[in-house]
């Protein structure tokens, strides 16, 4: 990744569906302004598609066994067809203390609409939420309150441990609990370009 594209993933915010839940709302604030490379002020809803803007799709008609490089340092997730660079997509990582495991896997199951047993929220039995961003394993539950857990879109399973590929919030910066998460755009297309059983090799 080149340096300019670096600096701006991380000055700048980006946005797609949470998933792993944010541990800071300014994050996810619609009142929150970005600065822009050249020192402008930037809007939430031109911030989120930036993620889009530095990520590309070039595999369609494309042969070769897909396969999955996932940069823990640069922030991304290339893929491949045979030996063959297809698609890139920006990514956001584990957090300090919630790293995203290296190591080679294979994508072990494909769930569109996964929710997270851990992470999420208590709400009522009317839904309405009583305690946001909770840990179901750590966090008291308030009396009469449910868990519902985070949604993490078209996920992607790499572990049984929990760990796998997902649409969710890209601040530009490792936020997650531990999962790789995607924009929406890219994490589609990745998701309808494997299949149980590819291969995905996750490096510092």
């Amino acid at each position: 990744m080149n340096n300019r594209l670096h600096s701006t993933l991380l000055i700048l915010g980006l946005a797609a569906l949470s998933g792993c839940t944010s541990y800071d709302t300014r994050l996810t604030s619609t009142s929150t302004k970005y600065l822009g490379q050249d020192g402008s002020i930037i809007s939430r809803s031109s911030a989120s598609t930036l993620a889009d803007k530095n990520s590309y799709w070039d595999g369609d008609g494309v042969s070769g066994a897909p396969s999955i490089l996932i940069d823990l340092s640069d922030q991304t997730a290339s893929f491949y067809k045979g030996d063959k660079l297809v698609g890139v997509s920006a990514i956001s990582s584990g957090r300090e203390g919630f790293g995203t495991p290296v190591g080679n896997y294979k994508i072990l199951a494909k769930e569109p609409h996964h929710l997270s047993n851990l992470y999420g929220d208590y709400v009522d039995a009317s839904g309405n939420v009583l305690v946001r961003n909770v840990d179901a394993k750590k966090d008291p539950k308030p009396p009469g309150a449910v868990f519902a857990g985070a949604p993490m879109p078209f996920f992607l399973r790499l572990s049984n441990a929990g760990v796998g590929m997902h649409q969710g919030f890209l601040p530009g910066v490792p936020d997650s609990h531990g999962c790789i998460r995607m924009p929406e755009k890219m994490v589609k297309i990745y998701y309808d370009n494997v299949s149980v059983g590819t291969p995905v090799r996750i490096v510092n």
